[in-house]
């Protein structure tokens, strides 16, 4: 009877210790892979001009839910990238791709020196912070 008791015990414990997917905590096996496909740093464009946005070990979803492994892209203009679980703001210099986008059209800047900021965040608009995101410096004539 001491044995089915322990037994008992010992599988209640395991079963109650189970992985949560926190949104508290950034993925520890996130690779740092937000990138332009079509733009580089120091590219010279002419305005309006489009982007193209790719996103590694995560898939782009429409904003909306929660889903683990998912969210959707931002385009941050002339300011850094969102620190981790902040939302991401909704102005002229924040450009948001709820809808799953994979390309931004149309982006229309002033001639001079800008910097872009491509952020992924979650379906809450939460940022995933420096790791999911990358800038570059572009030139517009």
């Amino acid at each position: 009877m001491k044995y089915y008791f322990l037994f008992f015990i010992v599988f209640v414990i395991c079963s109650c210790q189970q992985k949560s997917n926190s949104i508290e905590t950034p993925p520890t096996n996130a690779p740092q892979n937000v990138f332009f496909k079509n733009i580089n740093e120091g590219d010279t464009l002419v305005s309006p001009f489009d982007v193209e946005m790719g996103v590694v070990g995560m898939k782009v979803k429409p904003a909306g839910e929660l889903e683990a492994g998912t969210g959707h892209h931002h385009i941050i203009i002339n300011k850094d990238f969102i620190k981790f679980m902040e939302i991401v703001p909704m102005d002229a210099n924040h450009l948001h791709y709820g809808k799953g986008d994979t390309i931004a059209k149309g982006i229309i800047l002033e001639p001079g020196h800008h910097k872009l900021t491509l952020q992924f965040a979650n379906g809450m608009h939460m940022s995933y912070g420096k790791q999911f995101s990358k800038s570059i410096n572009i030139y517009i004539k």
